[in-house]
């Protein structure tokens, strides 16, 4: 019989008990973060099946991987990443590939011939938002409901902070159609909360 968790233990004391297998420590973490593992996963996952899968993954791959763990990072970063990268390969695996990425008509221009804002404007209005707290949780909420792709892209890149080269090994596409694809969504995104960028 496992000796019960001391919930109060700090986190390199949880590590220790994690990598000596302690099963307690390990339902801890189930308990702990599972609820945050799946509002991860549902940002990159439209099911909900396939939301509570990645998670399960996650506390399959921390199981067999926590004597791996050094210790760079805090302990919920690690499982964050973790249930990202699985959430990402689901993605990967699954054949219908998300090529709805985005309105392959997109221009600069749009039908009244009018100028529409460069990468650079769009991203600096964004960075603006996300800066205020009060607007932060609304764009979140707008990015979830963009089509998968671009879904996906601003996530990892504006959200998640990971470089394009990044988002095109995790993606499995090239680099150049994740920077079409970042350039896009941000379109879209844009469209759908233009009343608050003003």
């Amino acid at each position: 019989m496992s000796k019960r968790i001391n919930t109060d233990l700090s986190e390199d004391e949880l590590i220790v008990q994690l990598k000596k297998g302690n099963v307690d420590s390990f339902e801890f973490i189930v308990r702990e973060y599972g609820g945050y593992l799946l509002i991860i996963a549902k940002r990159y996952l439209t099911s909900e099946a396939d939301a509570q899968d990645a998670v399960q993954d996650t506390y399959l791959h921390v199981f067999s991987a926590i004597v791996t763990f050094e210790g760079r990072s805090s302990l919920k970063s690690w499982l964050h990443r973790i249930v990202i990268n699985i959430s990402l390969m689901k993605i990967r695996s699954n054949k219908r590939r998300l090529v709805e990425l985005i309105d392959d008509n997109a221009s600069f221009f749009d039908a009244n011939g009018k100028r529409i804002e460069t990468e650079t404007e769009i991203t600096l209005s964004l960075e603006k938002l996300m800066a205020d707290d009060s607007q932060r949780e609304y764009i979140k909420t707008q990015i979830t409901q963009l089509p998968q792709m671009a879904k996906n892209l601003l996530l990892l890149k504006d959200i998640e902070g990971y470089s394009t080269k990044e988002i095109a090994e995790l993606l499995d596409i090239s680099l150049p159609s994740v920077k079409t694809g970042l350039h896009r969504a941000r379109l879209l995104l844009k469209k759908k909360i233009e009343h608050q960028l003003r």
